[in-house]
């Protein structure tokens, strides 16, 4: 059974206007699909659809399943979408983690029982530091965090509670220097081949070519709201 399957997928403006329209395309273990496009070909409002963020015609299956018939907030937690720039919280990246971890999804898609796990709140720390980000800034507000430690963090928490099997990274790593971006490639590689971690596949947003050809398996490009695989990244 393919791991996640799309077809037909579609999405429309409220006032009608279509963004996209016919994508297909299924996932199997293993796969980093990158997408690619001109910025406002609706490369975003794809992955919101797969994360059900968004309303979208087409079918949509996780390993044979609708999301729906997960439960909404539980597809959510093994369908987990991080976005380029996260919307800026009231409180703390602390308060934040500790909210998100004590939701009943988050508990139901680990098999636990309904209640907040110490690994749920140090995990994502943990990765956070190493990749730099200092411990201290967990207890910054988050509007006064930088662009790439907002980045670093938001994609700290949605790997480090360890439900997703699979991830859709928008432009991940776009406010990071060179160094900071290798490293956290790295990270998110080794997690996908780990037998320890749930993570099976990436859907990936990237502007870089270079990005693109280091991570990628499987190249999905977006142009004048239609995609189609290429063999290769494009250029």
């Amino acid at each position: 059974m393919d791991l996640f399957t799309v077809r037909e997928l579609g999405c429309a403006t409220e006032e009608g206007a279509q963004i996209f329209s016919d994508v297909e395309l299924t996932l199997k273990e293993g796969d980093v699909v990158v997408v690619q496009g001109k910025s406002g070909c609706g490369k975003t409002t794809f992955l919101k659809c797969l994360a059900h963020l968004n309303l979208y015609s087409g079918h949509i299956l996780f390993c044979g399943k609708t999301p729906r018939s997960y439960g909404i907030p539980i597809y959510r937690t093994k369908i987990a979408y991080v976005p380029q720039r996260p919307p800026l919280l009231p409180g703390t990246p602390r308060d934040f983690l500790a909210t998100a971890s004590s939701f009943k999804a988050r508990r139901k898609g680990k098999g636990k029982k309904d209640t907040r796990s110490t690994e749920d709140l140090e995990n994502p720390v943990r990765i956070a530091g190493s990749w730099g980000i200092d411990t201290q800034l967990w207890d910054r507000e988050w509007s006064n965090l930088s662009g790439g430690e907002t980045q670093r963090i938001a994609l700290a928490i949605g790997i480090g509670f360890d439900t997703a099997e699979v991830l859709l990274l928008d432009e991940p790593t776009s406010a990071l220097d060179q160094d900071s971006c290798l490293l956290v490639e790295r990270h998110i590689l080794d997690a996908l081949r780990s037998s320890e971690n749930p993570l099976k596949a990436i859907v990936w947003i990237t502007h870089s070519p270079e990005q693109a050809s280091r991570v990628g398996t499987r190249f999905l490009q977006f142009s004048g709201g239609s995609s189609y695989e290429e063999p290769t990244p494009p250029v």
